[in-house]
């Protein structure tokens, strides 16, 4: 059953991002490698984006990107219509970091290891001013009350541990609480749960499904894992060496994958012991470094029904259905 579409206006857009990064070479020419080509997505609040693919598919730099980690090569990045290449006062750009935040995937060094879990959600709200200067019955009231949201009890206990006294898990909590604590508007997780235990990766997924409905937050969930990225994100991207292969809403991609990297992808869910590369090693050809002068599918090379024509040129967007994307040339017509 496909997912409504999306209300309103997005909070948050990508045009067209190509991202370069220059590469050790021999020669004297300076190589580059191109990371993200030509990858647009819109992001809209209470409502998740899951962006899937192979270590090194792009996901990461496109998180990047939006926290303004790097700048884009071509085309921009609009928040709220404005492209944010444009935000570089101080203020504009204390702003725009309220609004856009992050989950990082190692909740054992995103927080620091000499500092309170108080110290932690305190900082942020006096930082943006969330709370009256000087009055700690206020401070200390909304960082347990912050604790508190986020599953952490008891909450005054809870606040006066280290870091290192916490589970992945409850970091993790500590993390979206600070996120909360600023009023986030957009949050990027990367790979938010990849190095927790199983059995409490669902927690973290569960509290960050209410956070992007209570709060109206929109979610960019950066996974190699589509079952998760199907759990959380009503809309799904599929990356390949720094292209989105198919794209739209979740449940018309898993279950009727159309690229063949996706039909992969789907094929390989039930056995979550191997990661995606090994599941995909049997297909002949090596993942291929892009560069600016590449051509072609960057899938054909290990594609079964590639063609002349796919290592030649890249297949051109085909609109399969009101929300579902995919560029492949079987497709075309």
């Amino acid at each position: 059953m496909s997912t409504p579409a999306p209300i309103g206006n997005p909070i948050l857009e990508g045009k067209n991002l190509v991202k370069d990064f220059p590469v050790n070479s021999n020669s004297l020419k300076k190589s580059m490698m191109r990371a993200i080509n030509d990858v647009s997505f819109k992001m809209y609040k209470s409502r998740g984006l899951s962006v899937v693919g192979e270590s090194g598919s792009g996901k990461s730099t496109t998180a990047k990107m939006i926290a303004k980690m790097y700048a884009p090569t071509a085309g921009h990045i609009e928040y709220y219509g404005r492209d944010i290449a444009e935000i570089v006062k101080r203020d504009d750009m204390m702003k725009y970091r309220e609004g856009i935040q992050m989950v990082w995937q190692d909740p054992f060094g995103s927080l620091n290891p000499t500092h309170t879990i108080f110290h932690h959600i305190a900082r942020p709200l006096l930082i943006h001013k969330k709370v009256t200067p000087g009055n700690k019955k206020e401070l200390e009231e909304r960082v347990y009350d912050l604790l508190e949201q986020v599953g952490l009890i008891p909450p005054k206990e809870t606040a006066a541990k280290f870091p290192h006294q916490l589970s992945g898990g409850q970091r993790q909590r500590v993390n979206l609480a600070r996120n909360i604590a600023v009023g986030a508007e957009v949050v990027l997780a990367d790979e938010p749960t990849s190095m927790l235990d199983v059995s409490i990766r669902a927690g973290v997924l569960n509290l960050m499904e209410e956070m992007k409905f209570e709060r109206e937050m929109a979610l960019l969930y950066i996974t190699h894992d589509i079952a998760t990225a199907r759990y959380i994100a009503e809309d799904l991207a599929v990356m390949y060496v720094g292209h989105m292969v198919e794209w739209g809403d979740t449940e018309d991609i898993i279950h009727n994958p159309q690229h063949p990297y996706t039909q992969l992808l789907v094929s390989a869910v039930p056995d979550p012991k191997k990661s995606i590369h090994e599941k995909l090693k049997g297909n002949k050809g090596e993942i291929p470094l892009w560069t600016p002068e590449s051509v072609g599918c960057p899938f054909a090379g290990r594609c079964t029904h590639a063609t002349a024509k796919c290592r030649e040129q890249l297949p051109s967007v085909t609109k399969l259905s009101e929300n579902h994307f995919v560029r492949c040339y079987l497709f075309e017509n």
